[in-house]
């Protein structure tokens, strides 16, 4: 049986310092893929080559990757400074659209680190550039060196809100890796934030009153995904929504 297809979406990299490509962590086809039941496909975001009408009819649900570039904080009203970091406007001008279009056609999507930020952006939420500098706050960063089993390791707690959807499918805590300098400073008005970690970041949110799956996480899920019992419940349920979108997308 044809599997539905997920739009996973690529970032931009110089190979070799020299050569453009549009690329997506292996990891990420592998949990949609193997996990999820889903066609993996990789989408080229640049609105000089797609559009986000011709991604919500060619995909049943979509990726929003991380990545090292931020959402460039004109997106929230806010200035550009050294410390918002790498950007890809290309990027923004497809993700945050094509984010606001899913939500209003029940397309399931789901969110994971700058994806995560993507969703709360593309919703009217705001970004702290750096929130290791906040007070109180953890580095929530990756370790700069290492492996890469050291550098995805499970570093820290996220607690979910009783009653909310995050916490129907994983119970109250969870363990979690991190790898994210940014974070929500204001959550956009349908943004419900249903997981912190200790030290009060956003962690989970889901979009109130959307009809279709909505799930985004601050964490990496898509790392060892068939192994972590978090992510694999996370990927199942994604692809179970993407799997019944396939089934009833109008014609």
């Amino acid at each position: 049986m044809k599997r539905p297809t997920v739009g996973i979406i690529g970032n931009s990299y110089l190979l070799n310092d020299n050569y453009p490509t549009h690329a997506g962590g292996t990891m990420n086809s592998e949990a949609v893929s193997q996990v999820s039941g889903c066609l993996p496909l990789i989408v080229p975001t640049d609105p000089r080559f797609v559009t986000v009408d011709e991604l919500l009819e060619t995909c049943d649900g979509f990726l929003f990757t991380g990545g090292r570039p931020n959402v460039h904080p004109e997106e929230y009203g806010e200035d550009e400074t050294e410390a918002h970091g790498e950007f890809d406007r290309c990027r923004d001008a497809i993700t945050l659209p094509l984010i606001r279009a899913c939500v209003d056609r029940g397309q399931p999507f789901f969110g994971i680190c700058r994806g995560f930020q993507e969703v709360n952006v593309a919703m009217g939420g705001s970004l702290y550039p750096e929130i290791r500098e906040l007070p109180g706050r953890m580095n929530h960063r990756m370790p700069p060196d290492g492996t890469l089993e050291e550098k995805f390791a499970i570093r820290h707690d996220v607690h979910f809100d009783k009653g909310g959807v995050f916490c129907g499918l994983l119970g109250e805590t969870v363990r979690t890796n991190t790898l994210h300098g940014q974070g929500i400073k204001t959550s956009g008005p349908r943004v419900i934030i249903e997981g912190h970690a200790d030290d009060g970041t956003p962690e989970a949110i889901v979009i109130k009153d959307a009809p279709g799956f909505t799930l985004s996480v601050q964490w990496h899920p898509e790392y060892r995904a068939s192994d972590d019992p978090v992510s694999r419940v996370l990927f199942t349920a994604f692809g179970d929504a993407v799997r019944d979108w396939a089934a009833r997308k109008p014609a």
